[in-house]
């Protein structure tokens, strides 16, 4: 064979080797035996066509026989299909078992499925999360306003964790625990010298029902006295009556000045209505002097009764028209 042939042959056939054991991992198949792990070689060809790493499923395979967990290459291959995290669910497992935790397969798979690291919630179960609440303002039955923090202890759990509420729902449950047991309490003295009242009061309430936490104690970190909320509210409500007293009082002035100037108007109404018949008297008169009724000794003799009135009301100190009026607003004789 001429040697171009020979090596076109050479780097097909080493092309051809690189598929087959890409295709068939005969290494891996070799660590599983001696593992004491039973896969079938063509078995771990299928999962490379399934687009399923054959390393991923054997090394965690093998971790899990070690731990004496029982769990197959189906159960493995199914899980991963699904979009799971295959090694955390088997450290999870692993874990849970050296703590002496209930959780099979099964419900690692149904936790890892539903978003939560399976493998750190096991730890968290293990080891207990202090959870520092925000700060939590109440008034206590005196008016005065008090500022707690709380360090709440949970653990995870375990059979709550699919389906469970999360951290906010324990912190917004505590908040309003402190809230209602602070609210309850006759003076902020009581609050201030027992705090422990307060978590014994938010522990009795169960609180942790229907989360994925289990509440082992709520210790009272800090309490703060804030503002005296009572006396702000009383303060607030004298000035909201002194501007309602205020407004009233407004009113009555208003009404008060429209009274006066009604009086005003019916005052300038009559003083022109006197007008009015003081300028019919000399028409009067006129006519009693074209029909014969008022002689002109008559006319004269009433003009010097009127002077002598005048200068008489004059020396007195009164008007005219007081002066033909005697005591009491009679008029004289």
């Amino acid at each position: 064979m001429e040697p171009m042939t020979l090596l076109i042959f050479l780097v097909l056939g080493i092309v051809f080797l690189f598929i087959f054991l890409y295709f068939v991992p005969v290494n891996l198949w070799i660590t599983a035996i001696f593992s004491g792990v039973k896969v079938g070689l063509f078995e771990l060809v299928f999962m490379r066509i399934r687009k399923v790493p054959p390393g991923v499923i054997v090394r965690e395979l093998i971790t899990a026989n070690k731990a004496g967990i029982p769990v197959g290459t189906n159960e493995l291959e199914t899980h991963y299909l699904a979009g799971g995290n295959v090694p955390g669910v088997i450290r999870a497992l692993i874990s849970a078992e050296k703590a002496n935790m209930n959780l099979d397969f099964k419900q690692a798979t149904a936790i890892d499925l539903a978003g939560r690291d399976v493998f750190e919630a096991v730890q968290f179960s293990v080891n207990p999360k202090v959870i520092t609440t925000p700060k939590v303002a109440a008034v206590a039955s005196d008016g005065i306003q008090l500022i707690t923090t709380a360090r709440v202890t949970v653990r995870a759990n375990i059979q709550q964790l699919v389906g469970g509420a999360g951290e906010d729902t324990i912190l917004a449950r505590v908040g309003e625990g402190i809230v209602t047991s602070i609210g309850s309490a006759d003076s902020h003295k009581e609050v201030l010298e027992n705090p422990d009242k307060i978590s014994k009061l938010v522990l009795q309430r169960g609180l942790d029902a229907g989360t994925a936490f289990e509440i082992l104690s709520i210790d009272i970190a800090d309490v703060d006295v804030g503002i005296n909320i009572g006396a702000t509210l009383q303060t607030d409500q004298a000035s909201a009556d002194l501007k309602v007293a205020e407004a009233k009082a407004e009113e009555r002035r208003a009404m008060a000045v429209a009274e006066e100037q009604e009086m005003k108007a019916k005052s300038q109404e009559a003083r022109a209505k006197v007008i009015l018949a003081e300028a019919e008297i000399p028409k009067a008169i006129a006519d009693a002097f074209r029909s014969g009724n008022l002689g002109l000794m008559d006319y004269y003799k009433m003009e010097n009764i009127q002077a002598d009135t005048s200068m008489r009301g004059s020396i007195a100190g009164t008007s005219p028209s007081e002066s033909k009026r005697g005591k009491g607003g009679k008029e004289k004789n």
